[in-house]
C-alpha cells in the first residue's frame, strides 16, 4: 500500500483511512446489491452486530488486539450468525424478519456483555474494543488495509466467478433449484458474502451503521439501473466514492468519520431516489406533468373540432361552456395548441389551423378505433395475447386488424 499512499496528496494518516474507506465503499457496496435485492437488508445489520461477540471471544482468547485475530473472530461469530438465521428460518415455524430479530438481539446482548466483562477486567489491552461498535476509522493501519484489500479481492472474484449461478438464485431460487444448480448453497454463500463485508468495515464504521454502508450505495444504484451486471460495479463506484469523500469531509471538520461517511451516502441516495434519469421522484413527476398537460390539450382540440362542427367558432369561455371544463383548463390547453400551431385567433373566436385539424381528425380515429376494439376486439383473430397500446391500435394492432374493426362497426351500423 505505501507505493499508493504516497501517490495521494495527504498525508499518511488521511491516506490510510480514505483508502480504507474506499475499500470499504467498493466490498459493501457491490455485496449489498445481492442483500437489498433479495430484500434482506436487515441481515447485513444482523451479521454486523453479530461479529461483535467474536471480537471480543477473540480478543479474551489471545488477550491481544491483533487486527488479523479480531478479524478471524468477527468472521466466525458473522458466519455462526449467518448460519443460526438460516437454520431458523428453515425450521418453517418462524418467519424471516423474526429470524433476523432473534440473532440480532441475542448476538449483540452477548457483545454488549463481553464488552462490560473485558472492560471491567484489569487487562492494559483491552482499550479500544468499543471501537468495533461505533467505528474508529482514525485507528486504521496500513496492515488493516492489506487485510481489506485481501478480503475484497476475494469477495469480489468469488462474484464474478459465479455470477451466472448468483444471478439465477437470487430472482428465482425454485427455477434455479429446477436447473440443478444448489439454490440453498448459493443463498448461503450470498449471506457469507455480506460476512466479509461487514468484517472488512467494522473498524471503520461499526456495527451500528454497517447496514447503511450495505444498502445505501445498492439502493443508489438500483435508481440508475435495472441491470444486474450494470448495478453492481456502480454500487461499488457508488461505495468506493462516497467512502473517500465522507472520509475527507470528516477529516477536515474534526468530526467522527463513520457518521459521515453514512451521511454522505444517505444524500447520494436521495440525490438519486430524486433525481435519478427514467425512474426519480421529480424525473416522474415531470415526466407525468407533461403526460397531463398533453392529454388536456389533446382534450380541448377534440372539444375544438367538435365545436366548429357544431356551429361558429367559439371564444375561449363558449368552448369552456360547452365542454365542461374548467375555464383555466381550457386556457392551458388553448396555449399548449397554439404553441404548437394548431391554433388560430381571430379576433377572440378559436379555429384550427391545417395541422391542427388534421391532429383532431387522428384523434377522434384513434378514439373511434378504440370504442371499436372495446365492442369487438374479442371477434379478432389476434396473433398474441399482448394488449395492445390504447393510445394508438393501428400501430400495434397492424393495418389488416384496425381496418377489420372498421368494418365491423360498419357491419353492426348496417343491421342496426
Amino acid at each position: 500500500m505505501g507505493p499508493l499512499i504516497d501517490l495521494l496528496p495527504l498525508d499518511y494518516p488521511d491516506a490510510v483511512v480514505a483508502i480504507g474507506a474506499a475499500l470499504l465503499g467498493i466490498t459493501a457496496g457491490a455485496l449489498g446489491v445481492f442483500a437489498v435485492l433479495r430484500e434482506r437488508s436487515l441481515v447485513g445489520d444482523a451479521l454486523a452486530h453479530a461479529a461483535l461477540p467474536g471480537v471480543c471471544v477473540a480478543f479474551l482468547v489471545t488477550g491481544a488486539k491483533d487486527a488479523g485475530t479480531l478479524v478471524v473472530g468477527a468472521a466466525f461469530a458473522g458466519l455462526v450468525g449467518a448460519l443460526a438465521m438460516v437454520a431458523i428460518e428453515r425450521s418453517g415455524r418462524i418467519r424471516p424478519d423474526a429470524a433476523i430479530g432473534v440473532v440480532l438481539s441475542s448476538f449483540f446482548s452477548l457483545g454488549i456483555v463481553l464488552l462490560t466483562f473485558i472492560a471491567s477486567s484489569e487487562s492494559a489491552n483491552q482499550a479500544g474494543l468499543e471501537k468495533y461498535l461505533f467505528g474508529q476509522a482514525a485507528g486504521l493501519l496500513e496492515r488493516d488495509l492489506w487485510i481489506m484489500a485481501g478480503l475484497a479481492a476475494a469477495s469480489l472474484l468469488v462474484v464474478a466467478l459465479a455470477f451466472r449461478p448468483l444471478k439465477t438464485t437470487l430472482f428465482d431460487p425454485a427455477f434455479a433449484a429446477s436447473t440443478g444448480l444448489p439454490a440453498r448453497a448459493l443463498e448461503t454463500l450470498m449471506t457469507g458474502l455480506l460476512v466479509v463485508a461487514v468484517v472488512v468495515g467494522l473498524r471503520t464504521v461499526g456495527a451500528i451503521l454497517m447496514v447503511a454502508m450495505l444498502t445505501a450505495p445498492a439502493v443508489a444504484a438500483r435508481q440508475l439501473t435495472g441491470r444486474l451486471a450494470l448495478m453492481i460495479p456502480v454500487a461499488a463506484l457508488i461505495g468506493g466514492a462516497v467512502g473517500v469523500t465522507g472520509a475527507l469531509l470528516a477529516s477536515g471538520t474534526d468530526l467522527p468519520t463513520g457518521p459521515v461517511i453514512v451521511l454522505v451516502a444517505v444524500g447520494v441516495v436521495v440525490a438519486c431516489v430524486l433525481l435519478a434519469p427514467g425512474r426519480g421522484v421529480l424525473w416522474r413527476a415531470r415526466r407525468l406533468r407533461a403526460e397531463r398537460r398533453r392529454r388536456l390539450a389533446e382534450g380541448v382540440l377534440v372539444d375544438l373540432e367538435t365545436a366548429l362542427h357544431a356551429g361558429p367558432p367559439p371564444t375561449a369561455q363558449e368552448l369552456a361552456d360547452v365542454s365542461g371544463r374548467r375555464p383555466g383548463a381550457v386556457r392551458r390547453g388553448l396555449r399548449d395548441l397554439e404553441r404548437t400551431g394548431m391554433l388560430a385567433d381571430d379576433a377572440g373566436r378559436l379555429r384550427l389551423t391545417d395541422a391542427g385539424a388534421a391532429a383532431a381528425h387522428a384523434m377522434l380515429e384513434r378514439r373511434a378505433l378504440f370504442g371499436a376494439w372495446l365492442e369487438h376486439g374479442h371477434r379478432l383473430d389476434v396473433p398474441d395475447a399482448r394488449e395492445p397500446d390504447p393510445t394508438d391500435l393501428r400501430a400495434s394492432l397492424g393495418d389488416d386488424l384496425a381496418d377489420r374493426l372498421h368494418a365491423l362497426v360498419r357491419q353492426q351500423e348496417a343491421r342496426s
